[in-house]
């Protein structure tokens, strides 16, 4: 099962890489390390492009991650949804009726019980587990929560892409450009 027809979703670090992937076929896009007065600018560049952007709230330097700051995310800068790991955030996106992606680091077996426990109260549209390069953990996430799972960090070559979707995964987020042009003939 893909995302939207992508099996990457790709993520640009820098505007030098968005300007690069706004030439390609993807339709859903994430956009990554800005900074606040950037954020309004970038995610209306992506649409005027056709791009439905996911921006990742927690790496907008000069923004709280905070429900406020998703508040002004979701009604000045109007992506298609906001990645986060914190559970308020995920709230604030959902009322806003915006995509809800929450970030889930695999630390250890204590910190993925309380995910498990805060995915029940806050009901994200995906989870992005990280790293995603553990085959087994992506499928224990989906199956344990019920709800789609992207793959995303270390993510290096195509095998690890083809592990993590074999393993369930939705997408594969990835600022890798070589991943990027390697994909973006099966879409469409």
């Amino acid at each position: 099962m893909s995302f939207s027809r992508q099996r990457i979703l790709p993520a640009a670090r820098k505007v030098k890489d968005l300007e690069k992937l706004i030439k390609l076929p993807y339709e859903y896009i994430v956009l990554l390390d800005m900074h606040v007065a950037q954020l309004q600018p970038i995610v209306q560049l992506a649409k005027s492009n056709g791009k439905k952007p996911i921006v990742h709230a927690d790496l907008i330097e000069g923004l709280k991650n905070d429900e406020y700051a998703a508040e002004f995310i979701c009604q000045i800068a109007r992506p298609a949804g906001i990645v986060s790991t914190r559970a308020s955030v995920i709230a604030k996106t959902k009322q806003n009726k915006l995509l809800a992606i929450q970030r889930l680091f695999l630390l250890d077996t204590n910190a993925l019980e309380k995910s498990y426990a805060m995915f029940e109260r806050t009901k994200p549209d995906y989870i992005e587990v990280l790293p995603g390069v553990i085959p087994h953990m992506i499928a224990e996430v989906h199956e344990r929560t019920g709800i789609p799972v992207f793959a995303g960090g270390l993510i290096r070559t195509a095998n690890d892409v083809e592990q993590a979707l074999a393993a369930g995964a939705s997408a594969v987020t990835t600022s890798n450009l070589q991943l990027w042009k390697h994909y973006e003939n099966e879409i469409g």
